[in-house]
C-alpha cells in the first residue's frame, strides 16, 4: 500500500535514498504489472502524457530511442499505434503526440505545445546558431522555404532545392542552407512535423499539424507557461533537485529557479532532505510512496528516467555515458549501451545491436555491477532480452563473451 505526503504536513519530511528511488520508478510508470495484452492506443498515449515526453534520436543500431521507454514500461506493444498517435509512416494519423524540441527532440502531447510558445519566440537564445541565424542572415530564404512548404507541403528537407535557381555560378543555394530554413521555421513554430517516413521529417504549414482548438489556445505568458512545464517535470519524477526539474524540458537556469521557488511558496512543491544528496530536494505531494517495488526493464540511453545523467548517478549511484561518440577503441562498455532495471535497482547493463540480416539480437556486451547477484541478474536479463527480440521480430538472442556478465548470460540464452 502506497502512502502520501500531503502539503498539510509540517515538518520537513527526510527521505532515504531507496525511497526516493522507489518515488521516481513510480513517478516514472514503473513498478505496476505490464499489461496481460498489447496495451491499447489510448493506454500508449496516457503513458506519454504521464512522462510528458518521449525524447527523440536518430540512431537506430538497435531500436529507436521513442519506441524503448513505451516497451520498458507497458512491454510488448504494436509499435503502430505509438506510429498512428504521433504521425509516424504512413498509415492512418491519429493525432495525440506533435514533436518539439522539449527536452530534446521530442514528441509530447498536442496539448502541451502552446507551452512552449516563449520558447519558439525567443529563437534568438533558445535556439543553436545557425537556426536563429539564418533568419538574420537571410531572410527572404526562410520566407520562400514557407511558401514552398505552403504551396507544396509535406515536403522533406531535400524538396528545398525547388525554393530559388542559383543567381549566379558559385553562389548555389544548397540542401543544407534548405535544411536550416525548415529548422528555423520549425523551432519558431510556423510549420511542424506531419509525418516521419522511415525516420525522415516531412514538415507542413503548423495550421495543417497542429489541431485547430490547440492553435487556439491563448498564448500564454512566458512565466505561466514555465510553471507549468516545471509541474509536470515535478509530477514525472516524483523527487527531484532543482537542476533534475529544470533539465526535464531545458529551462533557461534562471527561469528554473524562479518557477521552483514560486511553486514551493505556494506549496505546490515541498522540500525534502534525501540522504546523501548535497543538494535540497523537492517532492511532488501527489506521488505515490510505495513501501516496496519490483520492475524490470532495459532502459533506452534517452529514456527520461535517465536522460539527465547527473540524477542517474545521484539517484542510482550509476555512472553512465553513452559511447556512441567515443572511438571504438577507448569504449569501456560499447556503442549502444542499455541499463538493466531490475527491482529498485540499476544492475547491469548491455550493448545490444539488432541485426535484421542474422534475425538475432546481439548481445555484444554484459556488465554486472558491483555487488550484484550474478546468477539472478542473468536469469532475469535473459528473459528481457528474449522479449525485447521477439517484440523486435528477431528469431534469435546471440550473446558474444565480452563483459562479467556475458558467460553466465550465455550459458542461459544458448
Amino acid at each position: 500500500m502506497a502512502t502520501r505526503i500531503t502539503p498539510q504536513t509540517k515538518t520537513v519530511p527526510k527521505l532515504s535514498l531507496a525511497a526516493a528511488r522507489r518515488i521516481a520508478l513510480a513517478a516514472q510508470g514503473f513498478g505496476r504489472p505490464r499489461p496481460a495484452k498489447a496495451p491499447s492506443v489510448g493506454r500508449i498515449a496516457a503513458l506519454v502524457g504521464q512522462l510528458g515526453a518521449l525524447q527523440l534520436d536518430s540512431v537506430n543500431v538497435f531500436s529507436r530511442a521513442h519506441y524503448m521507454p513505451v516497451f520498458s514500461r507497458l512491454g510488448p506493444y504494436d509499435r503502430a499505434r505509438l506510429d498512428r498517435i504521433a504521425g509516424h509512416g504512413l498509415g492512418r494519423i491519429d493525432r495525440r503526440l506533435v514533436e518539439y524540441w522539449a527536452h530534446e527532440a521530442s514528441l509530447i502531447p498536442v496539448e502541451l505545445h502552446p507551452l512552449f510558445r516563449w520558447r519558439m519566440a525567443d529563437v534568438d537564445r533558445e535556439a543553436w546558431g545557425s537556426i536563429s541565424r539564418i533568419a538574420r542572415d537571410q531572410p527572404e530564404l526562410v520566407a520562400e522555404t514557407l511558401e514552398l512548404v505552403a504551396e507544396q507541403g509535406p515536403i522533406r528537407a531535400r524538396d528545398t532545392g525547388a525554393v530559388r535557381q542559383p543567381p549566379q555560378p558559385g553562389h548555389m543555394w544548397n540542401w543544407h542552407e534548405g535544411k536550416v530554413a525548415l529548422e528555423n521555421l520549425f523551432f519558431t513554430g510556423r510549420v511542424g512535423a506531419a509525418r516521419r517516413v522511415n525516420f525522415e521529417r516531412l514538415y507542413d504549414t503548423i495550421e495543417r499539424v497542429v489541431p485547430d482548438a490547440i492553435r487556439a489556445v491563448p498564448t500564454p505568458d512566458p512565466e505561466d507557461a514555465q510553471r507549468e512545464l516545471v509541474r509536470i517535470a515535478a509530477r514525472a519524477l516524483g523527487v527531484a533537485t532543482e537542476t533534475d526539474i529544470g533539465d526535464y524540458f531545458r529551462l533557461p537556469r534562471a527561469a528554473s529557479k524562479a518557477r521552483v521557488a514560486e511553486l514551493v511558496a505556494s506549496g505546490e512543491l515541498l522540500p525534502v532532505e534525501v540522504k546523501g544528496w548535497a543538494v535540497e530536494a523537492y517532492l511532488w505531494p501527489e506521488a505515490r510512496r510505495p513501501r516496496r517495488l519490483h520492475a524490470r526493464a532495459l532502459l533506452s540511453p534517452f529514456d527520461s528516467l535517465i536522460w539527465f545523467r547527473q540524477r542517474t548517478e545521484r539517484l542510482f549511484d550509476f555512472h553512465y555515458r553513452i559511447e556512441i561518440y567515443t572511438p571504438a577503441a577507448k569504449r569501456v562498455y560499447g556503442y549502444y549501451v542499455l541499463p538493466f532495471l531490475l527491482g529498485e535497482t540499476l544492475v547491469a547493463r548491455v550493448d545490444l545491436k539488432a541485426d535484421r540480416q542474422q534475425d538475432a539480437l546481439l548481445v555484444q556486451g554484459a556488465f554486472a555491477e558491483d555487488g550484484v547477484d550474478c546468477p539472478h541478474v542473468a536469469r532475469e536479463l535473459a528473459a528481457e532480452l528474449q522479449l525485447v527480440a521477439a517484440w523486435l521480430g528477431l528469431e534469435r538472442v546471440v550473446v558474444a563473451r565480452r563483459g562479467d556478465l556475458a558467460g553466465a548470460l550465455a550459458a542461459i540464452i544458448d
